[in-house]
């Protein structure tokens, strides 16, 4: 230990002395080229022939300079100088410094007084110093700079980039390039829409032109790559650029976060490539920044279906928030295993318990309330698979309906002060047995909210991009492998949230309090062939040349677009930006019993009836069969993850 600290001390020494030796060189040239300056400026005033007087007083006036000028500059600290990353600040301090050891120098010929300099020389040999102090300072790295930029366009390897922005993002992450050796970035300059920057120069390179001449600049100058550096750009624009450049075969990287933050972290560093997230027409929602965060903390939550991608992300969010104890329940024990341990791993502090178990075991959800009595309970478990429950309704029933109910009661009869459950906007005007077993499962929520203590909650939402079996992961292993893109419909729309944005809104909508039935703002919807397309372009592919796109049909229970509101609904009380409180027509009054009918023809696994009891009990639940107009269309979309 103690020859450890014995090397780090030497170490140090080291390091002060190599600092010390380096501030005083830059000083002394300071006082030299002080010294050199006011000859200079003597030298000019007297047309190269100093008169005598002051040649003999030249000494003297050197040495009160240089005392000055040191003075100066130390109290400016321009003896710790960053070559590398000084900017317009540090040329202001230059000249302060400049003024400040001018006007030091002129107080001490007073105060001495000897007959001082003429003015003019005085004059002369401050823009003489300031200037030669500057270029000292400044001209390393700008020579740094052109050496790097020369050697990078003169590599095979150089990546001739635009950057979209000529605002204060883009002109850090020019900057911050220019300083950097550790990209292959050759910026040819920006494009912005502003007419006004068109024509100007940014850092040493010019304002190209507007944002819709990249596909004629990318070929003329052969682009390969552009940089995205307007903070929080609207996802429609970025979906237009994608669109310009489609069959470019450009790369592209966007930063994702406002100039304010970038002054914590270099720009360059915090580029990312284009996601499918970046296309989602507006930003995203942090529950933790949310009013109701804070109702979370220390609380006793239970999540079913925390090994999906809504209730892993759910736990996530709620451990985050400081939750008290965590109570995760999933059939799926491998997927429940790895979310226990990431919880270990991110947050030690959150007591959190995994139970395997299914909510189609009444007992077993009724044992695992009475054991842990959560405070909360948060519903995610489902089937969601749109076409696979078409051909297992029953078993859509036994979990979708059965299940749910199962976890309701239970939930009811030990005192659970909030219930929450997870919708779909397939549950509205449903054409498949999954969007109708949904359905039946918000009305089951809102009848037990009329009789129990407890405060249920169902919450609808649309499409989670990203999550386990949805459309943008299958859309990137067809890319991977070559294609095609498979599409079921050229015109197949969907609403579509990331998941951190859904469980946010999620939470947020269950800790308000708001209502029966909330539903999510989901933005506009997306068409899918859209997102397949850009999904292409975003890898520097050209789609339907590069990568085939297939039409492949609707499927048995998709339909065209999807819905967030019935009719009935349509006058929803917004009572957030985001969030909706519907005033749907109450459940019928004999639910229970429909449902124990249900659970009998499940059991015999009578689909067709199971079916039929699902249109009586849901009017607007048409079972869906594409007609030959469709028999082109819609994506293979996977549904949206519910678990």
């Amino acid at each position: 230990m103690a020859t450890g600290g014995k090397e780090t001390s030497l170490s140090l020494w080291r390091w002060l002395r190599r600092s010390s030796v380096r501030y005083v060189m830059l000083l002394a040239l300071d006082g030299a080229c002080a010294g050199g300056s006011l000859t200079l400026a003597l030298l000019l005033r007297f047309e190269g022939s100093i008169q005598a007087p002051y040649v003999a007083l030249l000494p003297r006036f050197i040495a009160l300079l240089v005392a000055a000028r040191v003075l100066a500059n130390l109290l400016f600290k321009l003896h710790r100088w960053s070559f590398r990353f000084s900017g317009l600040s540090d040329g202001v301090r230059v000249v302060l410094s400049g003024l400040l050891g001018t006007g030091l120098f002129m107080s001490a010929v007073y105060f001495s007084q000897m007959q001082g300099p003429p003015r003019s020389v005085v004059v002369l040999e401050f823009f003489l110093t300031t200037a030669a102090m500057g270029s000292m300072r400044f001209s390393p790295r700008l020579a740094w700079m052109y050496l790097t930029d020369r050697t990078r366009t003169s590599q095979n390897g150089a990546i001739r980039t635009v950057i979209v922005g000529a605002g204060a993002a883009g002109d850090l992450l020019l900057r911050d390039l220019q300083r950097s050796d550790e990209h292959n970035y050759q910026v040819l300059g920006f494009v912005d829409d502003d007419s006004s920057k068109w024509g100007m120069i940014v850092n040493g390179k010019p304002v190209l032109g507007a944002i819709a001449d990249l596909p004629q600049l990318a070929k003329k100058h052969g682009i390969a790559k552009v940089l995205i550096a307007i903070p929080r750009l609207p996802a429609g624009r970025i979906r237009e650029i994608l669109s310009l450049c489609a069959d470019l075969k450009l790369r592209f990287k966007i930063l994702p976060v406002s100039y304010v933050y970038l002054h914590d972290r270099a720009a360059s560093t915090m580029l990312q490539d284009l996601t499918p997230e970046d296309l989602l027409p507006r930003p995203a929602v942090s529950f933790l920044d949310s009013g109701a965060g804070h109702s979370v903390r220390g609380r006793r939550v239970m999540v079913t279906g925390s090994a999906g991608s809504i209730g892993s992300e759910i736990c996530l969010q709620l451990a985050r928030a400081g939750v008290g104890q965590l109570v995760m329940v999933d059939l799926n024990e491998n997927g429940l295993y790895m979310l226990q341990r990431r919880l270990e791993r991110e947050h030690p502090d959150v007591p959190a318990v995994a139970e395997v178990a299914d909510i189609r075991d009444a007992g077993r959800m009724q044992a695992l309330m009475e054991r842990y009595r959560p405070q909360d309970v948060v519903h995610a478990a489902a089937h969601k698979h749109v076409p696979l429950m078409e051909a297992a309704p029953c078993e859509a029933v036994k979990n979708n309906v059965l299940g749910t109910r199962n976890v309701a009661l239970a939930a009811s009869t030990c005192g659970v002060e909030r219930f929450v459950y997870i919708s779909t906007d397939k549950a509205v005007r449903p054409t498949g047995a999954m969007g109708a077993t949904k359905r039946v499962g918000e009305m089951l929520v809102r009848a037990m909210a009329q009789r129990s203590k407890t405060r249920f909650c169902a919450v609808r939402f649309g499409n989670v991009l990203g999550s386990a079996g949805s459309v943008v992961p299958l859309f990137r292993e067809q890319i991977a492998a070559g294609g095609p893109v498979t599409v079921t419909h050229p015109e197949v729309r969907r609403y579509f949230m990331t998941i951190s944005e859904a469980v946010g809104l999620v939470l947020q909508a269950a800790y308000g309090d708001y209502g029966e039935l909330c539903v999510l703002d989901m933005g506009e919807q997306i068409r899918i062939i859209d997102l397949a397309r850009h999904m292409i372009t975003m890898v520097s592919l050209v789609p339907e040349v590069d990568i085939p796109v297939v039409f492949t049909g609707l499927r048995p229970g998709e339909k065209l677009f999807e819905e967030l509101l019935t009719d009935e609904e349509e006058r929803a009380q917004r009572v957030d930006s985001k969030i909706l409180v519907a005033q749907s027509p109450p459940p019928p009054a004999d639910l229970a019993e429909r449902i124990s009918q249900l659970e009998r023809v499940a059991a015999a696994q009578d689909h067709q009836r199971v079916v039929a009891l699902l249109r009586e009990l849901v009017p607007s639940y048409h079972p869906f069969v594409p007609p030959d107009s469709l028999a082109q269309g819609e994506t293979v979309e996977q549904e949206v993850s519910i678990r």
